[in-house]
């Protein structure tokens, strides 16, 4: 899943009922800093966001996976040695929720696609879209166009970055 331009979406459009923009009863952001305590604080915002949309009881999955999802674009997206802009903080953490599911994306610097890999019975680590992949409903990733982008005349808009996301689907949901 997740690995080319056709289908990066499609899961998140299967077996669902159309995702309409107008539709969303609820979005938050939080932008984070390039650090590892930055993922203890996305798990205080996704608690947080959960709590006041009635959700708490899909914490401990929700939280499991924005910690992968942080911990990837922190670890894998951001070159060591990369100028930052402090205008443009390089991760950002997005929760959307509609009636019958919950959405989490983070964006990141990266154009490069996250690519599951099968990590050794013995490794500390490499796990992490494994976990994504089994306590999420769907995952999947999309280029994120450069803020202005969609003003730009000369046809595709400027890439800078992706969206990687996971899909959960809410109770009620068929």
């Amino acid at each position: 899943m997740g690995t080319n331009g056709s289908t990066m979406l499609e899961p998140l459009r299967q077996g669902l009922p159309p995702i309409d923009p107008s539709a969303v009863s609820g979005s938050a952001t939080c932008t984070l800093p390039a650090r590892y305590e930055a993922v203890g604080g996305a798990r205080q915002f996704t608690r947080a966001t959960l709590n006041r949309w009635e959700l708490s009881d899909r914490f401990d999955d929700v939280a499991l996976v924005v910690s992968e999802l942080v911990t990837n674009a922190l670890r894998h997206a951001l070159p060591a040695d990369a100028p930052r802009d402090p205008q443009d903080p390089p991760v950002r953490l997005h929760l959307m929720r509609w009636t019958s599911r919950l959405v989490c994306a983070v964006r990141d610097p990266s154009q490069e696609s996250p690519v599951a890999a099968e990590a050794a019975d013995s490794a500390e680590s490499g796990r992490g879209l494994f976990l994504v992949e089994s306590f999420s409903d769907s995952w999947g990733w999309h280029p994120s166009p450069a803020p202005g982008a969609e003003n730009l005349s000369a046809g595709a808009p400027a890439l800078r970055g992706k969206v990687v996301w996971a899909l959960f689907r809410l109770s009620g949901d068929a």
